[in-house]
């Protein structure tokens, strides 16, 4: 906001870029005191935008991918019929923001549909699908990204990852990753780890929901290679509706109850875990730098900046490809877990543009480490006061 006055001349004041006339002021208080509102309702603004929760729902297809036909239904109408449902029983709770990433039968890359989530700074993200199978199998299901406990798992994000062939440039896009090679997996998992714990609990109470509201065959939750949950920076669950494949069930999700009762059960879920989000006192564990104002410090020689990354029980090679082109990569044991750190800096403020690197590439809760040596001291250690 700026503001232009002058005494006894007209005041104006030019707010959200929008330029207001006040009329001829002798006193400068008046300045202070539309200053002040304005402020407030900045701040007013702001705070309501941020007690607003953000849903991204994605319509698994679409478009010339037509997902599976099993019993000649298609998917990508089943999934988009429901998943314009969820949104519009969710948009009747005034604190909730839904984003689609389709509305109609278009065709989206999975890399877009991840742009669009992070682009919204979503709370989370809902990706909608149909299952098929050779043998008669049935029930609901929900997946979070990980690692592939068994093949039938592998063959499930098989299927909805082989979606990027339909697209210009997919090995370019998705860093050459191949959907038939289960390696090509673990580099996605330790993208979303940050949000696994939480990702969990949304899937978990989705499939809760289905069993107890609609008492379907609990398929329980499970982690595979989903590709589309790959870059979304937040807690993201996969929902497979049911078996396309199976007849009656088939004849169920292509059914206006049958996708009517999935859309409110899982609406149902995604009101309760932001509820419980809301009410859980322990919160987000939060890094953060203990000291203000650091780049008027200077480092002390005997310390090293880092950018630690993530943290994971996964052990992975400390290269590039394994970290979104990211190097160099140092890997520590601590425990159970696996700690990743980047660069080696030799200032604070170097060590700041790394972090900012890490987070651009999609590492949004890197934090800077210091290290004497080895081993891993407090910050303000190897800061000192010019």
């Amino acid at each position: 906001m700026n503001m232009y006055y002058f005494c006894q001349k007209p005041l104006f004041v030019e707010f959200k870029n929008t330029t207001i006339f006040l009329g001829n002021v002798r006193h400068l208080v008046l300045v202070s005191i539309v200053f002040t509102l304005c402020l407030t309702a900045l701040h007013s603004q702001k705070s309501q935008v941020k007690d607003v929760f953000t849903v991204v729902l994605d319509a698994g297809h679409g478009g010339k991918d037509s997902g599976n036909r099993g019993n000649q239904y298609y998917e990508k109408h089943i999934a988009l019929t429901v998943t314009l449902k969820i949104g519009a029983i969710l948009k009747k709770n005034p604190d909730i923001n839904i984003i689609y990433t389709r509305k109609n039968d278009v065709f989206i890359p999975l890399n877009k549909r991840a742009d669009i989530a992070n682009s919204a700074k979503a709370d989370l993200f809902v990706s909608i699908h149909c299952d098929a199978h050779t043998s008669n199998a049935y029930g609901a299901g929900t997946f979070v990204l990980g690692l592939h406990e068994n093949d039938r798992n592998f063959r499930i994000a098989q299927k909805e990852n082989s979606v990027i062939f339909l697209e210009e440039d997919y090995e370019k896009n998705y860093d050459g990753f191949d959907p038939n090679n289960p390696e090509s997996v673990i580099s996605l998992v330790l993208m979303q780890e940050t949000y696994l714990d939480q990702s969990i609990q949304a899937a978990n109470t989705i499939q809760q929901s289905f069993v107890r509201n609609l008492e379907r065959k609990n398929r329980t939750v499970k982690q595979a290679g989903f590709l589309v949950l790959r870059n979304t920076y937040m807690p993201s669950v996969l929902v497979e509706l049911g078996f396309l494949t199976n007849k009656i069930e088939g004849a169920y999700l292509n059914s206006k109850k049958g996708q009517n009762e999935m859309s409110e059960a899982i609406a149902k879920a995604i009101v309760s875990y932001k509820n419980f989000l809301q009410s859980d006192l322990q919160g987000d564990v939060v890094f953060e730098d203990s000291s203000t104002n650091m780049e008027e410090n200077s480092l002390v020689s005997e310390y090293t900046f880092r950018v630690q990354i993530s943290a994971s029980k996964m052990m992975l090679e400390p290269k590039s490809f394994n970290f979104m082109g990211l190097s160099p990569i140092k890997r520590i044991k601590s425990g159970s877990l696996y700690k990743y750190f980047l660069g080696k800096a030799t200032s604070y403020e170097k060590a700041k543009e790394l972090q900012q690197l890490a987070i651009e590439k999609g590492y949004s809760g890197s934090f800077v480490v210091v290290f004497q040596g080895e081993e891993i001291v407090p910050l303000n250690n190897a800061l000192k006061r010019n």
